[in-house]
């Protein structure tokens, strides 16, 4: 029998991305440097804010004028109101506004706190990093260039931290994906027992995501990891299936 494990490995030695920069070459080059070169087979978990840094979606808050609601906001909750009219700009609308949080459904379909907007780790002060537009084509992008660049079939995952309405602590979810069906359905199979499945969905691609932030961290400089010995099922799914419609969301 056939021990089941799952290696997850960081992916260390990337130097600070800039706009413009082939992400791919250089995470594929640090892995090889590493003594761990991508394989066919692997899931490589890349974060948001060097896919963002590479696509040139930094922004200076020197030039953002914010609106008087942006002031109004900004004013109740302690916050800078240029970030507040960046959260609003990128936001299709709010969610909900309390105890200094400001959640909002992102252009992308995601409901997260201040539009996924972060302001850390950023190589100058006054520098904010929006979202990707487009976390999927991100993740789909940097497959097809992996598969050119090193013969290898993967997987992309696109990562972001949220915070949970149910739980403490901040995790590691998907947003954006690419080679791999996010959700493992195991709806109307029999388990062990015979008994039918009937509510049993995972949310595979936010679990490989959540693991690599234990090799990652928050302040090792190490923005991807890869995840070897997962068997996804491949197939076109996109970070939009990983979204709760809003007439099933008992939170919106």
């Amino acid at each position: 029998m056939t021990v089941p494990e799952v290696r997850v490995i960081g992916v260390t030695g990337l130097p600070e991305i800039h706009s413009g920069d082939d992400l791919p070459v250089m995470l594929a080059a640090a892995a090889q440097t590493q003594g761990t070169p991508v394989q066919s087979g692997d899931v490589l978990v890349v974060t948001q804010k060097i896919i963002s840094k590479a696509e040139g979606r930094v922004v200076s808050l020197a030039g953002i004028d914010p609106s008087p609601f942006a002031e109004a906001v900004a004013l109740r909750y302690d916050k800078d109101p240029r970030v507040v009219e960046l959260v609003l700009r990128e936001s299709r609308r709010i969610v909900r506004m309390d105890q200094g949080v400001i959640i909002t459904e992102t252009l992308g379909g995601f409901i997260c706190a201040n539009a996924g907007i972060d302001t850390s780790n950023l190589d100058a002060q006054e520098m904010v990093a929006l979202l990707p537009d487009d976390s999927d084509r991100s993740a789909s992008e940097i497959q097809a260039r992996m598969r050119e660049l090193t013969g290898a079939e993967t997987a992309v995952i696109v990562s972001d931290t949220v915070g949970r309405p149910w739980r403490e602590g901040c995790t590691n979810v998907a947003i954006g994906v690419a080679g791999m069906l996010p959700l493992a359905d195991y709806r109307g199979q029999a388990d062990p027992n015979g008994v039918l499945m009937r509510a049993s969905v995972l949310a595979v691609a936010d679990e490989l995501a959540s693991a690599t932030e234990l090799v990652m961290g928050k302040l090792d400089r190490v923005p991807a990891a890869i995840v070897r010995g997962y068997r996804y099922h491949e197939g076109d799914g996109t970070s939009g299936a990983l979204v709760r419609a809003p007439d099933q969301d008992l939170f919106r």
